[in-house]
């Protein structure tokens, strides 16, 4: 329909383009409010350990089996803009810390369903925010009193944060063995600058190959190459090698002007057939003067070059990614030289083994045994290729949290432990704030206690009786860490029994979840544009162009 109005004189005025719907008021905020809680309903049954998987099928027919948040967000196609706010919050924790992106999403659809009461109670959205805010900074501030300070040398406490992260994941025996990896990998990128410790993930390497078993997953100290030895008379193994970087092209490249070149002698003309393959063999002569035994080229090497190459027992790979490049750069400490002219033996990195080896159907040259490598590669196998999917959800989580810690060395306690107790304070801070802002808080309040309720739920026990328990035992002195057990449906000190969290992925979840929540809330006039042709909206319609007629 167009939206019309009409002047004084009863005279109509078309505003808004024929087509365009518009929903305000109290049916524009419910509509919002109930698709960002049907983002949160969806992931409601995958938290915790004993959360369950959800299939996702695209219009390809592939297929993911997961329970990682942000995985199953990525995959739905959402349509309606609030419910795309919620798969943004997703994006947001995972790329922020890694991890918690479900109970990110399943705060901010409970914070929502709290709101919704409170708009009945006709309290104005803009009061519900105000609170919300409030208790959101008083609730990174409760968190903060009871983090507790972690050494990053103490790889037990590591080795339990690991754990915690891949609880919930379907990797089962074999979660202790990644976790190990995960720890020993992070440990060995991070790097002191100034005064704090930086340890950046994008530096390991995750390479997916299918076949053996999860537990044969494994830490090179080094990187693995996609790329095969370009020529079979080359060396396949080369011992404390001598590694080259080059980001130049071994070949002869071709000029774009033509020229014409008059020969009058037949003996010029060998010369001039020669001079290519001269120009070629010195080029391998100046790789074998800096003594370089082992060269990954991002560019194309001719074959010319291959055979001189081979003769002189070099090893080479060509067309060796960027990023790939870079990561060898800082596991073997070689330079990228981008002319040849300028290679030195200071500029070759080492490693104590280059090796080709066949993995399933490819081959891979393995970087291995580097000194003090800054970059390392993880080798992820599993029988099957949703598993190997899994395996590397898990291992990205498992990654992201001991790297959280140690660029933060602060732990909370998990199992719903932290919620109960934000719930706890954020109560008493409530009846001093007063006035109506004081049923928003209380409101925030209730809506966290939404993660121990809802890993007893997963659990199947009584979430009644869990949350009763839970606040009694934090009501007592020594409660404050008292989390759920879910495998034994009692209550549990979680720093005591190793379910424990980074500070940085509770405090991300509820900055998310309280400021989405907020966005929401305020608006309260949804005007949508008239769809093109033949599609939905905001999509090209098949078959042509957005406003074809």
């Amino acid at each position: 329909m167009a939206y019309l109005t009409t002047t004084g004189s009863g005279q109509p005025v078309l505003i808004l383009k024929e087509g365009t719907t518009r929903s305000r008021g109290k049916e524009a905020q419910r509509n919002n409010i109930m698709a960002a809680r049907v983002i949160g309903e969806v992931l409601k049954t995958t938290l915790g350990p004993r959360g369950m998987d959800k299939m996702l099928i695209d219009n390809l027919g592939d297929i993911t089996i997961t329970n990682d948040g942000a995985a199953i967000l990525n995959e739905i196609d959402v349509e309606h803009p609030a419910a795309k706010m919620m798969v943004e919050i997703a994006k947001t924790q995972d790329d922020m810390v890694g991890d918690g992106t479900t109970t990110a999403v399943v705060l901010a659809s409970e914070l929502l369903k709290k709101a919704e009461e409170l708009l009945d109670q006709n309290i104005h959205p803009t009061i519900i925010v105000s609170g919300y805010r409030k208790a959101a900074q008083k609730a990174i501030e409760i968190i903060g009193k009871n983090a507790q300070p972690v050494d990053i040398e103490d790889k037990k406490t590591l080795l339990k944060v690991a754990l915690t992260s891949m609880s919930s994941k379907a990797v089962g025996a074999a979660r202790e063995h990644l976790a190990q990896i995960a720890i020993d990998a992070v440990k060995q990128i991070a790097e002191k600058r100034g005064d704090k410790m930086i340890a950046d993930i994008d530096n390991i390497q995750l390479v997916k190959k299918t076949g053996k078993s999860l537990l044969e997953t494994q830490l090179v100290r080094g990187i693995i190459v996609d790329k095969e030895v370009v020529h079979p008379g080359m060396p396949k193994k080369k011992e404390n090698a001598k590694i080259a970087l080059l980001d130049a092209a071994l070949e002869i490249e071709k000029t774009e002007i033509s020229a014409e070149i008059r020969i009058r002698d037949p003996t010029q003309m060998k010369a001039f057939l020669d001079q290519e393959t001269t120009m070629m063999k010195e080029m391998v002569d100046k790789i074998k003067a800096s003594k370089a035994d082992v060269v990954f080229c991002q560019k194309g090497i001719d074959d010319m070059v291959q055979h001189f190459l081979a003769k002189e027992g070099i090893m080479a790979a060509r067309r060796v990614k960027q990023s790939d490049m870079e990561k060898l750069s800082r596991a073997t400490g070689a330079r990228i030289v981008s002319d040849l002219e300028d290679l030195k033996a200071e500029d070759l990195g080492t490693a104590g083994l280059v090796e080709e080896r066949k993995i399933g159907e490819d081959k891979m040259i393995f970087v291995e045994k580097c000194k003090d490598p800054h970059s390392v590669a993880i080798l992820i196998r599993a029988g099957l290729e949703r598993m190997v999917d899994e395996a590397e959800r898990a291992m990205t989580d498992a990654l992201s949290v001991v790297s959280d810690v140690v660029e933060n060395s602060k732990i909370v306690a998990g199992g719903g432990a932290t919620e109960i107790e934000v719930a706890k304070e954020l109560r008493k801070y409530a009846t001093k704030v007063g006035g109506r802002e004081q049923l928003a808080i209380e409101a925030f309040a209730d809506a966290v206690e939404v993660i121990p309720r809802t890993l007893a739920e997963n659990a199947g026990l009584e979430p009644i009786d869990i949350l009763v328990d839970l606040r009694s035992a934090h009501e007592k002195e020594d409660g404050k860490y008292k989390g759920v057990n879910v495998f034994t449906g009692k209550t549990q000190n979680s720093l005591d029994d190793g379910v424990i969290e980074p500070i940085v992925v509770k405090e991300q979840a509820i900055k998310s979840a309280a400021e989405s929540a907020a966005m929401i809330l305020r608006i309260d006039d949804v005007i949508t544009a008239k769809a093109p042709k033949g599609g939905p909206p905001g999509g090209a319609p098949p078959g042509g162009p957005e406003g074809e007629e």
